[in-house]
């Protein structure tokens, strides 16, 4: 296959807007074997390991534990002469990451370009056992092991791993926001993990990390965890919670951690500018989802759904605008997001029906309904016909049972 066939880059925006980015096509034996080749370097003569979701939230956590742990500051320098297209354009800012989503424009990126006490190794709440089981292999015996922003839907996905890393780390501690299922929370704690889970509705990771290291931190922390959390928690009082969103959601995960380490939640000049020029495509992207919206009534809700490669919060927001008291936005990869309001905080339970999971008014799902690429292709040119159906069909059961 021409990689042109794939490199989603330079397709104009109708296109772009309809197809998944170029880390889709890769195959997923390649992006493990460079997971564990990441890991590794990250890994070695490095103290300390965070697993992190690699958004906003969960790279706040990265960075409020390097400071925890006097790390070495890297601050990355602009340079006037890197063009868009050589940065790393996409990873996907929802519950499931870039390499699970295929929405990476640079997939085979580096992960950090130089070494650290306390090393980033993302992941996302579908891989998080892949994540712990490649440090429990390559970590230093005795390394302390932190997991943010993330929630396993079952225990058993990530006993064995788990076990494997407490096997290895002097410690294992366990630090988010999302819904825990009771038993999923017990079990985990009982195999020794020091496990803290804030309120989903108060507070994000970085606020749960914040409080529970017995740490003076410079306001400037503070500050970061409660502009991450107006993003996280979709309260949108701060306008700088969607530049960090944003910045997040399109560069390196170890840039963006040591820019916030320096700068905090107010970005340097070079990454405002960044940050404009790249809200370009995005403006585009989403006024096309929007476009392809739908409202459905579902028992006593409006339910608002969608197709398209876009950045879900903005667009469920206009469909909120729009009458939805729900939103679902279907991603050319397979993957769907799924916002609520006021009216409707349910939608953890629509996602946890189609293998997925997350908030009461914040959730994303794969359906297992992709057997082989003809059904991808379907999905493409249907625009995510039978994806929608599926998840609309989950909603329906949802306000049965809650009817009843």
């Amino acid at each position: 296959m021409y990689d042109d066939l794939i490199d989603s880059g330079e397709l104009p925006i109708a296109r772009k807007s309809v197809l998944p980015g170029t880390g889709f096509f890769l195959p997923d034996t390649l992006e493990d074997d460079l997971e564990e080749e990441r890991t590794e370097a990250a890994l070695e003569g490095t103290d300390v390991a965070v697993i992190a979701d690699p958004d906003a939230d969960g790279l706040a956590c990265v960075a409020l534990l390097r400071e925890y742990y006097d790390d070495v500051q890297r601050v990355p320098q602009p340079d006037v002469d890197e063009s868009d297209s050589d940065r790393e354009v996409e990873s996907d800012e929802d519950e499931t990451a870039t390499a699970q989503t295929g929405e990476s424009e640079a997939p085979l990126a580096e992960l950090e370009p130089t070494p650290h006490g306390v090393a980033l190794v993302p992941a996302s709440p579908h891989d998080v056992e892949d994540a712990l089981a490649r440090v429990g292999e390559y970590g230093d015996r005795g390394i302390d092991i932190y997991v943010c922003d993330l929630c396993p839907d079952r225990y058993e996905y990530v006993e064995d791993e788990l076990q494997a890393a407490l096997e290895t780390a002097s410690g294992v501690a366990w630090y988010d926001h999302h819904q825990w299922d009771d038993d999923v929370a017990d079990a985990v704690r009982e195999a020794g993990v020091d496990l803290v889970v804030g309120d989903s509705d108060e507070e994000c990771s970085a606020d749960v990390v914040y409080r529970s290291l017995e740490y003076e931190f410079d306001p400037i922390y503070e500050e970061l965890a409660a502009v991450t959390r107006d993003h996280d928690l979709w309260l949108r009082e701060d306008p700088r919670s969607d530049d960090l969103a944003d910045y997040a959601y399109w560069t390196d995960p170890g840039e963006y951690v040591e820019v916030v380490r320096e700068h905090g939640a107010d970005l340097p000049e070079w990454v405002q500018s960044y940050i404009t020029e790249r809200r370009v495509e995005k403006e585009a992207l989403i006024d096309r989802a929007v476009a392809r919206s739908e409202l459905r009534e579902i028992g006593e809700y409006t339910v608002g759904i969608t197709y398209g490669r876009c950045s879900q919060n903005e667009v469920a927001e206009a469909m909120r605008e729009n009458g939805a008291d729900a939103s679902v936005v279907v991603k050319p990869a397979g993957s769907a997001s799924i916002r609520g309001t006021d009216e409707f905080d349910r939608c953890h339970e629509v996602a946890d029906r189609v293998n997925g999971g997350g908030h009461p008014k914040a959730a994303g799902c794969k359906p297992d309904i992709y057997d082989d690429m003809l059904d991808y292709a379907t999905h493409w040119t249907s625009r995510g016909a039978v994806t929608k159906r599926v998840i609309l069909d989950a909603f329906r059961e949802v306000v049965e049972d809650g009817s009843d």
